[in-house]
């Protein structure tokens, strides 16, 4: 330990203690108040003005709604916890409180609160009894609600007796640790420690891989990062914004919280089934035909299909306009392809560079049939500019000249095209020829036109998406140059707005406003308009349970980050994709240099017991984790197995059941009545029929009935992948031998998820590894 704390204190100091803490948080708590009354106020009185006055009262009035808005929200959410530390310094200087936010009295005479992310508050997570710095004492505050009901006091004065390795703030780490799951993450704000604090505060630049193993606080860190980069790196990261990538949007939901609970709530939150704006990915792919569609290859396949759509023709062909005959010949339209390509735009939009380079010779070979060309023998011939607007009129209205155009430099979407792909076996064969795709690949592939989009197409779709461009092709260009003026002469409007009404202070700026507002009213956030724009580039990506995206998926996200300047967060071991990758270096290939990684190495949710189960599992499957992971803590009876007795199905529904019950029973002595939350994994093919047969069972019906989704319920049955990111009170893990048997991550995933206690349920043989000695049936 790093030198007495608290709880050695007498009672009757502890709570003089308390009752001097709690006049500082009251101070703080009433500060807050007062700056909410006030923003309430003002936003009310710019509301009460209506849509009245010139453009530039209007957009003022927007402007102050914005500011008013986004202040009084960033202060609401962080009612909880407002306040959980403090820090005594040497050279006499007062007592430093640190919490989710700062605070100062009126017209900022003294700091009433330091925020988390500040440098001044760094020591609060960093200084050890080795490196104290001008720390002497490091102080944290329990609160339920407005009150203090506990402190814990670490001394680092250099004198104490300091164990290096412990933990930082302990008793408020193990009452976070042992509180009942709710179906949602909570921060970790008040009791992150020193490594993970050094990752949060990781520079901005370049690929951070942050890995370890399950419970080390990957996602935690990720979320306290993002609000980090965001207070650090406002003015730049508001322009562009922050995406997040999950792994489902169970687990988005499940870590929806966070975010605002730290004052930061515009961050784009997507999965890669989401990520392309418009299309929803409904269909499901086996495991096999989802590892082909994320290989590399399908980027050279989906170049190849594009550059299909440019053909030319094998001989001349013969085009009637009103009676004359004009031709188009190959190798006009080669000179017409090769200056299209030659501008570096998307197909779609390179196509009006090859329309109107071919319709000049169409046109030249009209008006020369039609003897409206000008000049002399060795003149260059050229035509009026009123006989050139008709003749171009004549050549556009003719249908058989747009159609071999068209066949020429086919445009179209990225859906159709792949759709049309998938559909062809002869087309599909063409394009994959030297590509390494096999017979029986392309036949994986086949589908028909209309079958739902999978995830795994997602990237595929954007991949074509780039490649083809807007399908209005320069008009959908130039009024993109119009829409980026337009912002331009708004943004300057906004500022000097700002600047005349005071209204800086980092919380608003000009690029924030003029996005959001306009003269007509409110507009999208800078959030709300990059999640609708598939050619939004991020200021920084942080991408959750990293390890299960595929070459394709990371070129998509890549291409929404031209800085490469990404979290990345995931550990191999649970990867549950075939073909796992040698080292996060070998993943992200595709991210150039700059790829620097950081290993968090203490669990803080599994109990030693558990953790070390499962090592022992994947060690066995010869899958061992790649680093080294401790745990913070263990627990008595952590690790339970039972048997249900013999080999049938019925057995082994009834002996999960019975365990179930048991479980939440347990659960209700230890944290009091429906606390606590309690997951069911198992295969895929058992989920269904264990979540029917469990809803029906008198003993643990409303516990899994309760709450419109698996997050809301008390308790629920998932797969392993449903229950990645996910922690439980409670897992009770059935037939681990065929989790194994379809991925070692899968089951490093399913037995790593609870805070409490695993208790393994089986009819079979268990994996090599695990615990052997069966428990009773429970009772």
């Amino acid at each position: 330990m790093t030198g007495p704390r608290s709880t050695d204190r007498p009672a009757e100091a502890l709570q003089e203690a308390i009752a001097r803490e709690q006049q500082q948080v009251d101070a703080v708590y009433g500060r807050l108040d007062e700056l909410r009354a006030t923003y309430r106020e003002r936003l009310t009185d710019v509301r009460s003005t209506g849509a009245v006055g010139t453009h530039q009262n209007r957009s003022e009035r927007d402007a102050f709604a914005a500011h008013y808005e986004d202040a009084l929200g960033r202060l609401e959410a962080v009612e909880n916890r407002l306040v959980f530390g403090r820090l005594d310094l040497h050279q006499g200087e007062r007592p430093r409180y640190v919490g989710r936010i700062g605070l100062s009295e009126p017209h900022g005479r003294r700091q009433l609160l330091v925020d988390w992310r500040a440098p001044s508050a760094q020591p609060f997570y960093q200084a050890t009894a080795a490196q104290p710095g001008e720390v002497i004492r490091r102080r944290h505050l329990m609160t339920r609600g407005r009150e203090v009901v506990s402190l814990e006091d670490e001394l680092l004065d250099g004198e104490a007796a300091a164990d290096v390795g412990s933990l930082a703030g302990e008793g408020a780490l193990f009452a976070a640790m042992a509180a009942a799951r709710e179906g949602r993450m909570s921060d970790i704000v008040a009791t992150i420690q020193s490594e993970q604090d050094t990752v949060i505060r990781s520079p901005l630049d370049g690929v951070l891989v942050v890995q370890g193993g399950p419970g080390t606080g990957k996602t935690a860190v990720a979320l306290h990062r993002v609000a980090f980069l965001l207070y650090e790196h406002r003015s730049r990261l508001e322009r562009s914004g922050v995406l997040l990538v999950g792994p489902s949007r169970a687990f988005l939901r499940y870590i929806e919280q966070v975010l605002p609970s730290l004052g930061e709530t515009d961050v784009v939150t997507t999965t890669m089934a989401e990520l392309l704006p418009g299309t929803t990915a409904r269909g499901h792919d086996r495991p096999e035909v989802a590892e082909l569609k994320g290989r590399a290859t399908m980027a050279r396949l989906a170049e190849r299909a594009v550059r299909g759509l440019q053909r030319v023709p094998s001989e001349t062909q013969k085009l009637d306009v009103e009676g004359v005959t004009i031709e188009l010949r190959p190798e006009a339209v080669r000179r017409a392809i090769s200056r299209a390509r030659r501008t570096g735009y998307p197909h779609n939009q390179a196509r009006e560079t090859f329309a109107l380079t071919m319709l000049e010779d169409l046109m030249r070979q009209y008006g020369r049939a039609r003897g409206r060309e000008r000049g002399g023998e060795d003149e260059e011939k050229t035509f009026d500019a009123e006989d050139r607007a008709w003749l171009q009129e004549d050549l556009r209205s003719t249908p058989a000249v747009r159609r071999a155009v068209n066949l020429c430099w086919m445009p179209t979407t990225a859906h159709d095209l792949l759709e049309r792909l998938y559909a062809r076996p002869d087309l599909l064969a063409h394009h994959a020829r030297g590509l390494g795709l096999s017979a029986r690949d392309r036949e994986l592939l086949r589908r028909d036109k209309g079958a739902p989009w999978t995830e795994s197409d997602i990237p595929i779709l954007d991949e074509l998406a780039e490649l083809l461009g807007g399908h209005e092709g320069a008009e959908s260009a130039r009024a993109a140059s119009q829409e980026r003026r337009r912002r331009e002469e708004e943004v300057q409007f906004a500022a000097e707005a700002i600047e005349a009404q005071d209204l800086g202070e980092g919380i608003v700026s000009a690029e924030m406003l003029a996005g959001r507002f306009a003269a007509t009213g409110p507009r999208l956030t800078t959030a709300e308009r990059a999640a609708e724009d598939r050619t939004w580039t991020y200021g920084h990506i942080v991408v959750d349970e990293a390890q299960e995206l595929t070459d394709m998926a990371w070129r998509a996200l890549l291409r929404r980050c031209p800085t490469r300047s990404m979290t990345v967060v995931g550990d191999l071991a649970q990867r549950s994709a075939p073909g796992q990758p040698g080292s996060w270096g070998e993943l992200l290939s595709g991210a150039g240099g700059g790829v620097r990684e950081a290993v968090l190495t203490i669990s803080y949710r599994t109990p030693a017991t558990v953790l070390d189960s499962a090592v022992a599992v994947v060690s066995a499957a010869g899958s061992p984790p790649p680093y080294p992971v401790t745990a913070a803590r263990d627990l008595p009876g952590a690790l339970a197995v039972t048997h249900s007795g013999g080999p049938s199905a019925e057995g082994l529904l009834q002996a999960v059941a019975e365990v179930v019950a048991h479980e939440l029973s347990a659960l209700d002595d230890e944290l009091g009545a429906g606390a606590g939350r309690l997951a069911v994994l198992c295969a895929q093919d058992r989920v269904a029929h264990l979540a029917a047969e469990l809803r029906t069972q008198p003993r643990s019906a409303q516990a899994f009935t309760q709450g419109g989704t698996s997050l809301d319920a008390r308790a629920a049955v998932l797969t392993a992948v449903e229950g990645k990111g996910l922690e439980f009170d409670v897992v009770v893990l059935v037939e681990p031998a065929e989790m194994l048997r379809r991925s070692a991550g899968d089951l490093y995933v399913a037995m790593t998820r609870p805070t409490r206690r695993l208790h393994v349920v089986h009819a079979g043989d268990l994996p090599a590894g695990l615990e052997t000695d069966s428990t009773a049936r429970p009772e």
